[in-house]
């Protein structure tokens, strides 16, 4: 292939995705004014993580040119290697970006969304992620504050919420989320706890999917008027994001739907 058709073919791929991000940055802002609306607020921001997992570095580069700057990854060695390629891969002509937190450009936001196993804490907190979304047992929760302590540095972090109790997903159930928030903020310095994540219940019964945002959006309440600092919301994917908004989620995490081009 020679360049110049190189060079269309990206051209074209990063006009596709910049559709895609415009469209669902629409929708996120129409479901924003409704539930502004229906809560009687204003002022609420929904911010948009972009799910890279299944993602080629040049459709996440296409994002960023677009404008997008929050990723999320599943893995920590995907992650790792995704902020290593698109760093490299910005740095080049003709983007000659730098991801640089000193940099006038503002730098990634890299996301944590996945299981998180023990012995990948390290190599997690190597790459000074952003939020790690998925404290999923108090055991996770005491290791990752032992290790931050050890370095010296806070992690911010979601408590991960099993909303439809469903055996599939990790995360503590509704009735123990509360609980088990208030023991993880009582024992950790540099562990901090912001709020809760969960995922929709897996089911094609909207009214089930949306019933396990609002519980959720229940416990983040309860959980606001308890601790000042609690302020993140994380809930909602590519096919329901929309109903996450309505219920309160100031945080989605989409994949799919970002890169239909």
């Amino acid at each position: 292939m020679d360049k110049h058709t190189q060079n269309t073919q990206e051209r074209a791929r990063q006009t596709r995705i910049a559709s895609d991000l415009a469209l669902i940055t629409r929708q996120i802002d129409a479901a924003t004014e409704r539930y502004q609306a229906k809560a009687g607020i204003t002022g609420h921001k929904v911010t948009l993580v972009a799910v890279s997992k299944y993602q080629d570095v040049e459709s996440m580069c296409a994002l960023y040119l677009a404008g997008q700057r929050a990723f999320g990854e599943n893995r920590v060695q995907d992650l790792r290697q995704k902020a290593s390629e698109l760093e490299r891969l910005l740095a080049q002509p003709p983007y000659q970006v730098t991801l640089k937190p000193q940099a006038p450009q503002t730098p990634i936001e890299w996301h944590f969304i996945g299981t998180l196993q023990r012995n990948k804490i390290n190599h997690l907190l190597a790459l000074s992620p952003t939020l790690i979304h998925s404290i999923d047992s108090i055991e996770l929760a005491l290791s990752l504050d032992e290790r931050c302590k050890a370095q010296g540095r806070i992690q911010p972090a979601l408590l991960q919420v099993n909303a439809a109790n469903e055996p599939s997903k990790h995360g503590f159930s509704l009735e123990s989320t509360c609980d088990a928030f208030a023991h993880i903020r009582a024992r950790t310095s540099h562990l901090h706890l912001q709020g809760l994540m969960t995922i929709g219940a897996h089911t094609q019964d909207i009214s089930a999917v949306v019933e396990s945002f609002a519980r959720t959006k229940a416990l983040y309440d309860t959980l606001r008027a308890a601790y000042s600092d609690v302020e993140t919301l994380s809930m909602g994917m590519s096919g329901d994001f929309m109903h996450a908004i309505m219920q309160g989620a100031n945080m989605v995490r989409i994949g799919s739907a970002l890169f239909k081009g």
